[in-house]
């Protein structure tokens, strides 16, 4: 790896995903709803991938960095085009509600950016350290690349369809107010979360040809913790343990986070 080529890729990294924040902040002020912050997520870590991808040309085996930016690229714009059309037309996220509600008077504005946009800027360029450092090796793909790639299908497949699923579940007024306990959501509460944290941990394992690449381990490490004890499974449990009925039962026989048979 070409440390000078790198370190430029990183401050380059960190441009693109402050631009698509940045962007996404201009527009949740214009429209007073900051929940596109999340439409933006995963279209900030493909701008980084894309980034990385130009950049590196020249330094890294062409095959895995095609490999790493494809994955990312397909991961991040399905996330945002799904994310986007589950909130168009809805109100402010409830999350970013409640912590707006305690920005100081009259600084609603600089809080969101500095509670909000920042921090998930920082984040996806951590996140997205092993991708940026596989667009740098330079051994061909290989065994661990591909189980990589295999890795990554899997997290897919339970993010796409279980978002899949949950839509349909949803669309039927029949199940208004139930809890989604259907195909995937039988096994785990969260099949959309573990699956993301699959494909990260796929993309990790692209940069693991080299020690430089396991160097980068906490950023799989750091997405996982997110997902499963952050902000991702506790806040939306928190809020459906009030607002669905039946929840408490789902809870006591689906598993938490990884896949596996429902208790009886």
């Amino acid at each position: 790896m070409n440390a000078t080529a790198f370190a430029i890729n990183l401050a380059a990294a960190l441009a693109a995903a402050l631009l698509v924040m940045l962007t996404a902040f201009a527009i949740g002020v214009r429209t007073g709803r900051h929940r596109g912050v999340d439409v933006a997520w995963g279209i900030a870590f493909t701008a980084v991938a894309l980034t990385g991808y130009t950049l590196s040309a020249g330094y890294g085996d062409p095959g895995r960095r095609l490999l790493a930016t494809a994955l990312v690229t397909v991961w991040g714009l399905r996330l945002s085009a799904h994310i986007w059309r589950r909130s168009t037309g809805t109100p402010e996220d409830p999350r970013y509600e409640r912590m707006l509600s305690q920005a100081p008077a009259g600084r609603r504005t600089a809080y969101a950016l500095r509670m909000v946009y920042l921090p998930q800027a920082a984040i996806v360029w951590f996140v997205s350290l092993p991708v940026q450092a596989a667009q740098y090796l330079t051994p061909p793909l290989d065994p661990l690349a591909w189980a990589a790639l295999a890795l990554w299908t899997v997290g897919l497949f339970f993010e796409a369809v279980g978002d899949w699923q949950l839509a349909r579940f949803k669309a039927d007024p029949a199940n208004h107010g139930s809890v989604m306990d259907r195909g995937l959501w039988r096994y785990t509460r969260h099949p959309n979360y573990f699956g993301d944290a699959c494909v990260w941990w796929g993309l990790f394992l692209l940069a693991a040809d080299t020690p430089t690449g396991w160097a980068f381990i906490l950023s799989p490490l750091l997405m996982t913790y997110l997902l499963a004890f952050g902000s991702g499974k506790p806040l939306l449990e928190r809020q459906l343990t009030s607002s669905k009925p039946g929840w408490d039962a789902y809870v006591s026989r689906t598993s938490g986070f990884l896949p596996r048979p429902p208790r009886h």
